[in-house]
């Protein structure tokens, strides 16, 4: 069964909206620092799983082709993973779990499968350029591994329950800027924002999976 057009639009409208907040994040990321220095490196991995998402959801949104793709997201999941096991040298698994990066990593180890692992006619469009097309344009492709699948999408709908239970932090203060700018950054990376982000990005992805599986 086809998934209806409006719902894959309104994912597509939810991560064109992530991206544009995590340009901006990017730009502003001299304000990330104070929270360990990869704030920006976060942002514009969320920049670059909106675009990468948007093209997947609407085949027309879609600028590069899968294999591009895949190296962006392996190179972004190797990226997370140092970062991860740099902050827990010996800790215990249960807290490399609930640890700053290990989201981001999921989310980037499950873009760099859901990329790998698409099959079928709708892999490769038209003129060359790989992903997934929807509706008449062609038939719904299909993952290789759909098991690993189901555990990714799992693994982030898990995710997404523990940022919204999770209490939010304290908003990140910009020294130096004006009255504007300064209000931009207070929205940009409040508490809030910077977790529906997450939230939003997790739950398309999932999405994402279980309607290819």
């Amino acid at each position: 069964m086809s998934t209806p057009a409006w719902i894959l639009e309104t994912f597509a409208a939810m991560m064109v909206l992530v991206a544009e907040v995590s340009a901006g994040q990017a730009v502003i990321a001299r304000a990330w620092t104070r929270r360990g220095g990869a704030g920006a490196g976060i942002a514009v991995s969320q920049l670059l799983m909106g675009i990468a998402m948007t093209g997947i959801l609407v085949s027309g949104l879609r600028i590069l082709p899968n294999a591009v793709w895949e190296v962006v997201f392996a190179v972004m999941t190797a990226w997370f993973a140092w970062y991860l096991w740099r902050g827990n040298r010996g800790r215990a698994a249960a807290s490399v779990a609930r640890g700053h990066y290990a989201p981001h990593l999921v989310h980037s180890a499950a873009m760099l499968y859901l990329f790998a692992a698409i099959a079928g006619p709708s892999a490769a469009a038209p003129g060359g350029m790989s992903g997934m097309a929807w509706g008449s344009a062609g038939s719904m492709p299909t993952l290789h591994a759909p098991m690993l699948a189901l555990i990714f999408a799992l693994l982030l709908i898990a995710f997404a329950v523990h940022d919204l239970d999770r209490q939010a932090g304290s908003g990140v203060a910009a020294a130096g800027a004006g009255p504007v700018a300064y209000t931009a950054e207070r929205l940009l990376l409040s508490p809030a924002v910077v977790k529906g982000c997450q939230v939003t990005i997790g739950v398309t992805m999932a999405f994402i999976l279980i309607i290819l599986i």
